[in-house]
């Protein structure tokens, strides 16, 4: 299934070096360029040295001219900016994709809860929040979340917690960029979340994983993952 596209292309660079959490420089026509990376984590395995990137020129009153849309890995684009996560969440919510949420309709997005902005308040017979994370890291084929530490990510599912308390549904969807044949939260990485995210499941916090695949220009739904917890 197509999630999106980017008509009007994307252009070919070469990674150089991460100045900070959301600034790259990049080799682009023989010059170095400062591009906006929308991702906090630490991307260990995908941002190396002269590695192909894809940007997106971007118009307006900006520190930078650029974003970073994804990064080449062997032969698969990996989607790296984080920004668009939600929308592709909510093209699978509005396509009745997954079956936990069939019938949902997305009542509000940036849903303030708590003390924190849940992606998306659902509505149906009942309430539920859905929230979004995006997984850029695999290990032998077991795709990991986070790859740093998280303590906004597991505010978010401690707020899962609160919410089921209060008769909401709750969903917490992993979109995963990459090749990988199942989802597992990353203990090593952060210890906190995983036992959180243990908690919410025991409770009964849906979780899911999807596969979503890059080609240079268009993002495909290339179905679900198991998850193990």
């Amino acid at each position: 299934m197509l999630i999106h596209s980017f008509p009007s292309g994307l252009i070919s660079a070469t990674f150089l070096r991460r100045v900070n959490r959301f600034l790259i420089e990049a080799e682009l026509d023989g010059e170095r360029v400062g591009c906006h990376l929308h991702d906090p984590g630490r991307l260990p395995d995908i941002l190396s040295q002269k590695r192909e990137i894809l940007l997106l020129e971007r118009n307006g009153k900006r520190k930078t001219r650029y974003d970073v849309i994804a990064a080449r890995m062997g032969g698969e684009w990996v989607f790296i900016h984080s920004g668009y996560h939600s929308m592709f969440a909510e093209r699978i919510v509005d396509g009745d994709t997954l079956q936990e949420l069939a019938g949902y309709k997305i009542a509000r997005r940036e849903f303030l809860y708590g003390k924190s902005r849940i992606d998306f308040l659902l509505s149906n017979d009942t309430r539920a929040l859905l929230e979004v994370k995006g997984c850029t890291l695999v290990r032998d084929g077991v795709a990991l979340f986070p790859d740093a530490p998280t303590e906004r990510g597991r505010r978010h599912v401690m707020e899962m917690l609160k919410a089921m308390e209060e008769g909401y549904k709750t969903f917490i969807l992993f979109l995963v960029m990459r090749n990988a044949v199942k989802f597992s939260p990353n203990r090593e990485v952060d210890e906190g979340f995983a036992i959180a995210l243990k908690e919410a499941v025991s409770r009964g916090t849906e979780v899911m994983a999807v596969r979503l695949g890059f080609d240079g220009k268009n993002v495909f739904y290339h179905g679900r993952i198991p998850v193990s917890i």
